[in-house]
């Protein structure tokens, strides 16, 4: 039983260099919502080192927001930031020696694409090919299904959920899971279900690299083989 265990890195919040040891993909803030290109230098250079995948985590151009603040955002002014961002770190990835292996968007992007065609087909135009990482029945990964490219489906151990298998808004009551023991029990549960094949802790808490170790030896116990999913 194969998972990946993916997180968001770069974000200049958390121990990355401490995440890197526990991931199988990093998922690489560009500038947009957080980051700089320095750091992402350095966690290119440091997934290289230790064999981590790194993907482009696209966003919102609102750094004051963190990506999470909706915004509509014209089909061609989208496209161009996904482009901006994925090339920034194609090229520091190259120099880093390692590549840009996939897109996976943030906040309220991420959000957004679950359910907006038009965004989402934005997303994947300025991408270029990459695969695409994104939740389990979302508009993105349909549309990148349709189009052959290549998808993962992920869960969020430390997030809850709404009935209809929707992230809970942040803000909202039972929007954040904190217990790393909890977190860990819903990633196994994640991983059983069949329905995701990579589980995300998100880099951004005070307890990321808790629980990534937690939820990397829950799994483990488990009977899965952490693996990248690409």
């Amino acid at each position: 039983m194969l998972i990946d265990l993916n997180a968001d890195l770069g974000e200049g919040i958390t121990d990355d260099a401490g995440l890197l040891e526990l991931i199988t993909s990093a998922n690489v803030a560009c500038g947009f919502h957080a980051g700089d290109l320095e750091t992402m230098r350095r966690v290119c250079e440091q997934a290289a080192s230790r064999g981590v995948v790194v993907g482009a985590q696209v966003s919102y151009l609102d750094r004051e927001g963190f990506g999470r603040r909706q915004m509509d955002v014209d089909f061609r002014v989208l496209t161009d930031w996904v482009g901006q961002q994925v090339g920034l770190l194609t090229e520091v990835a190259r120099q880093a020696g390692t590549v840009v292996a996939y897109v996976k968007p943030h906040g309220a992007l991420y959000n957004r694409v679950v359910s907006d065609g038009r965004q989402a087909a934005a997303v994947l135009t300025g991408s270029a090919g990459l695969p695409v990482m994104g939740l389990p029945g979302s508009v993105i990964l349909e549309q990148a299904r349709a189009s052959e490219r290549a998808i993962c489906s992920e869960g969020f151990p430390d997030r809850g959920y709404t009935r209809q298998g929707t992230l809970i808004p942040r803000g909202e009551p039972g929007d954040l899971v904190s217990d790393v023991m909890s977190i860990a029990d819903n990633a196994v549960s994640l991983a059983r279900s069949g329905q995701v094949g990579s589980v995300c802790v998100h880099g951004d808490s005070p307890y990321a690299v808790d629980a990534a170790r937690a939820v990397r030896a829950a799994l483990e116990e488990a009977g899965f083989e952490l693996m990248s999913w690409r």
